[in-house]
């Protein structure tokens, strides 16, 4: 057993790491630990679950607190980090912080995330403050430094973490571009499953006389992964994937695309098995709130696309389900290392229809795996056996945002039918009673249609309201007025409860917004002359 302090890990930090339970070093931190605490650029290459992230995040807060020799503790300034992590995905990013974050408060440092898909302020504000280590993915920090909001002139230590997968996703350009804006004298560490993609343009250009330390070969797997294919028939593919799901344990399951991906977790939590998406259309709440659950197992299933292969460090992951292929082996590596992390044990299922079996095998050859085939279907030994024990299946709604939003739907539709109805016979006489009468059942039926209704009825609500009133009785203006403008904040009021229930997009919002337009103006007109 090799431990932290006689790796010279300083006994503030191996103390945060044991009282995680984290004694022990592993392989990829044993090897880089005393050249990264030394001061030397380090290029580390290990698998997805090999423990990168403590390899460098214990000399990153060593070295910027002056807790290791030749090193001295930084100062800190409003917009100059002076420790610096990129990644590729916000959800590593935030892996990443909550990694370091406290082991830099036991020093004396603190860290803030940076990344995009979420407003800047909060942001802004953490940076002004003074954030002695960012961890940032590389899209939203450049946007930054172009804004000046920060600058990286004091950065003393770079860490470029899962740099192929940076390559694969196109951010190489915007990498090479940030690195350069730190200190050209500042200490490297970057870490990548592979070599390949570009990443040694990367080693070659900012590290300097690195020392490299692999734990594994490049296409290596843990030996506690074991591999299997199931060959279905694509009619009964639904129902192995149903079956597979329906364990007691966590599973990760993996679609090709965003929309099967939601589409799948929605079918999986209609036959009783909790499941919850996680994709690059949800919102950074959305994912926050859908990996929470499934990190505290209020949820066992988490379907995802390929956002997901990275980033997501959950522990206990016993099951990882390719549900459709991946396109390429280095995606099915990444993918299968969601299990069998930290030494654990797990495995990996690819399900393959008869026509996809050619397909899967020459994947399977890439990524250097030995798998098991077994024509299979919901009844087979080989599905019952890695299934396991099978929990209750449970009536289930995935976590939302607003979780009384639909009652209040509801009620806003009938609400809405008793406020038309008044406005109606207040102001439009026996007309303007119909139309509160035929609002009130409009917003009902909306309530229930959803987005759709809803923009038809602001729409529709304040012509008919207008007609309405108009032919009625008594004054043309001042009943033209009165009617459009009771009948339309009616409509509007009840679209804005049901558009927020359902996820209102940018085009209902727009909607809304020119409703309560329209509303003030006719409101307006209602009290002026007649010309």
């Amino acid at each position: 057993m090799t431990h932290f302090v006689d790796l010279g890990v300083p006994e503030a930090l191996a103390r945060v790491l044991s009282n995680q339970g984290i004694i022990e070093a592993f392989p990829i931190q044993s090897k880089t630990l005393p050249d990264s605490l030394a001061g030397r650029d380090v290029l580390g290459r290990g698998r997805t679950g090999s423990g990168k992230t403590v390899a460098f995040a214990l000399p990153l807060v060593a070295r910027l607190a002056g807790l290791t020799r030749g090193s001295a503790k930084v100062s800190r300034r409003p917009g100059r980090p002076t420790g610096l992590v990129l990644a590729p995905t916000r959800e590593l990013a935030t892996q990443i912080d909550r990694t370091v974050a406290p082991l830099a408060e036991a020093v004396g440092l603190n860290t803030t995330v940076i990344f995009g898909g979420v407003s800047q302020k909060h942001q802004e504000r953490a940076l002004g403050r003074g954030a002695d280590i960012v961890v940032a993915c590389p899209g939203r920090l450049e946007d930054l430094l172009k804004q000046g909001i920060l600058t990286l002139d004091d950065v003393q230590l770079t860490v470029i973490d899962e740099a192929d997968h940076m390559a694969d996703m196109g951010f190489l350009p915007v990498v090479t571009r940030i690195v350069k804006r730190t200190k050209p004298d500042g200490q490297r560490l970057l870490f990548s499953a592979t070599l390949d993609g570009g990443v040694d343009v990367l080693v070659k250009k900012f590290l300097d006389d690195p020392v490299t330390h692999s734990v594994d070969a490049p296409k290596a797997t843990v030996s506690t992964m074991e591999h299997h294919v199931l060959v279905v028939d694509p009619d009964e593919k639904q129902n192995v994937i149903e079956t597979l799901a329906s364990g007691t344990g966590r599973r990760v399951m993996f679609t090709r695309t965003k929309y099967r991906a939601k589409k799948m977790a929605k079918k999986l939590s209609q036959v009783g098995i909790p499941a919850v998406d996680l994709h690059g259309n949800l919102s950074q709440n959305a994912r926050d709130r859908n990996l929470a659950a499934f990190s505290s197992g209020e949820v066992r299933v988490l379907v995802a696309t390929d956002v997901a292969a990275r980033g997501v460090h959950v522990d206990d992951v016993e099951l990882v389900v390719h549900i459709d292929p991946p396109a390429e082996h280095k995606s099915y590596l990444h993918r299968s290392g969601r299990t069998a992390r930290a030494g654990a044990e797990g495995q990996v299922i690819t399900i393959a229809t008869t026509e996809e079996r050619r397909e899967v095998q020459k994947l399977m050859k890439q990524a250097g795996v030995t798998a098991d085939f077994s024509e299979a279907s919901t009844g087979s030994r080989v599905v019952s056996e890695l299934v396991g024990e099978q929990a209750e299946r449970v009536a289930y709604v995935p976590p939302v945002k607003n979780p009384g939003g639909q009652a209040g739907a509801k009620s806003g539709g009938s609400s809405g039918a008793r406020s038309g109805s008044r406005s109606g016979a207040g102001q439009g006489g026996r007309n303007g009673r119909g139309q509160g009468r035929s609002g009130g059942g409009q917003q009902r039926r909306d309530s229930r249609k959803g987005r759709t209704d809803s923009r038809a009825e602001t729409r529709g609500g304040s012509r008919t309201g207008q007609g309405s009133a108009g032919r009625s009785g008594g004054r043309p203006a001042a009943g033209r007025g009165s009617g459009s403008g009771g009948g339309q904040r009616t409509d509007s009021s009840a679209a804005a409860v049901n558009l927020h229930t359902t996820g209102a997009s940018a085009v209902d919002r727009a909607t809304q917004a020119a409703a309560r337009r329209r509303n003030r103006r006719s409101t307006a007109s209602a009290g002026a002359p007649r010309r």
